[in-house]
This record gives structure tokens, C-alpha cells and sequence, in this order.
């Protein structure tokens, strides 16, 4: 079980850390999670520049347009990781720590002890507010190993699939339908559920420009909610928006989750355990998603109070 108190995720922004244009501009937008890059992004004659550039940066004061503020680390299996979590981790402006390329429970337990050393303040028994770790799922044995990963540090707080490195890993080719990744996207958003993991964060989108790139986008986003994903990293601004709209319920389902949660307190008052709303049959998982859908539209800043306000006149049938 996550250590800290989570956010919301629907959106996951991939900076380039090497660059101290985007490390700037990154503080005008407006998203659930800017994640800088120190990996993929940025060359290995880079890394060095990136760690000093990002750890000046995150000495300023952070807006209050982004909910989290995290780094990708280099993979635990170069030497550029230790560096990493040695130089950023003591920041106390940093959310969160994505782990790339974990592949066993091993992984994840390195940079517990790291953190419990080069962040005590963070990482003691008594810390309300330890560094949030998010893995990231790139080959078939980290398939394989989810159980053992999810369990491996108390501060693990989300799952991310990287696809591009799965469909290496396993010689794959991505295809529009993304049936090529179904079992892995299905054992990750599992896994998260059972370890009660906040996040689950699905692949990016790599079309992202003009009218054909939204509307693929909007299709990805709608297919991974469909698994059970509740995020999306994203490798572009322009991505940030219809992400972060998709992932978060309409007000037609928050309507709806109201009126269920307000008819099933009545329906309980009333001592009745079967009853119906506008003719379908409401059971326990129909109220227990409602009441979960409620408590997410609260996070993202829909006024409850006031839809309930315009729904407590009605009856359960």
C-alpha cells in the first residue's frame, strides 16, 4: 500500500531535463504531473549538465498549476542512478521518482535504501510525506514479476507502461489497435488494483499534431480507461489537455454517481436493501463505483455539493 497521500494522475508530462528552455516554460503549464527526464531524452554526455541544470530548478517555487513535480531517473542498472537519487532526492520540492526499466523487486528496494539514506528527513518511521516511487513496466519479466514488484517498497504509489521498450523486448511491431499489448496492459492495471496502487499509467501516444493526432489520442485514452488505466504519459503540452479530460469523469457520470450515493443513503435509511433508479437495478458494485466516482470528481474540482443540492429531492424506486 502507498505510504503517502497520492494524486491524481491523469496526465503524465515527460520535460527533457537537458534543456533549460523546457525546464522554464514547464513552470507556465498546467498539468497533474510533470515528470523531467533525465533517461531517454537526454545523451550520456548530457546527464551530468541535466542533474545540475534540474537540481537548480527545482530550488525555485513550484506553481500551483501542477499537482506533482517528478524525475525519471536513469535505470538502476547504470551508474548515472545513484548519482541521480543522491543529488535530486534531498530537493524538497520533488513529488515523486519514476524508476525506468524495472525488471525485478530488487530494483525498487535500491532505491528505498538510497532514499532512506540520502533523504532521511523523507524516508524516517515518522514522515508523512515520504518521495512517492512510480515504475515503470518495460519487458516481459517485469511481467512476469509484478507480484514480487508491487510489493517491494512501501513507497511505491503507480505502475507505468513503456510499450516502445516491451514491443523491443519482445521484437513486437505497434500496431493501431494495440491487441499486440493487451495481456501487458491487463496485467499491469491488475496489479496496481491488488496492491492497491494508486496509478496505473498507460503508453504514450505518439501522434500528437493536428486533428488526426487528437483524434488518435482521444481513442487511446478511451481504450486504456477501458482496461482500467487512470492515466496517460504524455510527450507533448498539446497532449496534456484531452489526456486530462478523458481520464476525468463527465459531468453526465458524476450526475449520475450523485444521484446513486443519494438514493442508496435514502434506500439504507428506509431499511430497504434492493431498490432501482430510472428503471435499472442498483447493487453494492454499482454504488461502490458511484461513491468512487464521486470521490475522484472531487479532486479534480467538481462541486459535489452543489450536484447534490439539485438531485436529494429524488427517490429510490
Amino acid at each position: 500500500m502507498a505510504a503517502s497521500q497520492s494524486v491524481l494522475r491523469r496526465a503524465l508530462l515527460y520535460v527533457p531535463a537537458s534543456s533549460p528552455r523546457f525546464l522554464t516554460k514547464s513552470h507556465t503549464l498546467t498539468s497533474d504531473n510533470i515528470t523531467y527526464d533525465l533517461e531517454d531524452s537526454v545523451t550520456p554526455s548530457a546527464k551530468a549538465p541535466a542533474r545540475s541544470h534540474l537540481q537548480s530548478h527545482l530550488q525555485l517555487a513550484r506553481p500551483l498549476s501542477i499537482r506533482e513535480l517528478a524525475v525519471r531517473i536513469n535505470a538502476i542498472s547504470t551508474p548515472h542512478a545513484l548519482s541521480d537519487l543522491t543529488a535530486l532526492a534531498p530537493s524538497p520540492n520533488l513529488d515523486a521518482l519514476v524508476i525506468p526499466k524495472v525488471n525485478s523487486a530488487a530494483d525498487l528496494s535500491f532505491v528505498t535504501d538510497v532514499l532512506r539514506h540520502v533523504a532521511p528527513e523523507r524516508h524516517s518511521p515518522s514522515s508523512t510525506n515520504p518521495i512517492r516511487l512510480i515504475a515503470l513496466i518495460e519487458s516481459a519479466r517485469a511481467v512476469m514479476d509484478l507480484p514480487s514488484i508491487c510489493a517491494a517498497s512501501p513507497y511505491l504509489d503507480g505502475l507505468i507502461f513503456a510499450a516502445e521498450d516491451f514491443a523491443l523486448d519482445l521484437s513486437l511491431t505497434r500496431s493501431p489497435d494495440l491487441t499486440e499489448f493487451l495481456y501487458a496492459r491487463s496485467a499491469i492495471v491488475t496489479a496496481a488494483r491488488a496492491f492497491n496502487l494508486p496509478s496505473a499509467i498507460d503508453l504514450v501516444c505518439t501522434s500528437y499534431q493536428g486533428e488526426a493526432g487528437a483524434k488518435r489520442l482521444r481513442e487511446e485514452c478511451r481504450g486504456g480507461k477501458g482496461l482500467g488505466f487512470n492515466g496517460k504519459q504524455c510527450i507533448h503540452p498539446g497532449q496534456v489537455g484531452i489526456v486530462q479530460e478523458m481520464f476525468a469523469p463527465s459531468m453526465e457520470e458524476v450526475e449520475w454517481a450523485v444521484r446513486v450515493a443519494i438514493a442508496d443513503d435514502q434506500a439504507s435509511a428506509g431499511g430497504r436493501g434492493a431498490w432501482t433508479l430510472d428503471g435499472k437495478m442498483i447493487d453494492a458494485p454499482v454504488v461502490g463505483k458511484a461513491r468512487a466516482t464521486i470521490k475522484k470528481a472531487e479532486g479534480y474540482g467538481f462541486d459535489i455539493d452543489s450536484i447534490k443540492s439539485q438531485w436529494r429531492t429524488q427517490e429510490p424506486e
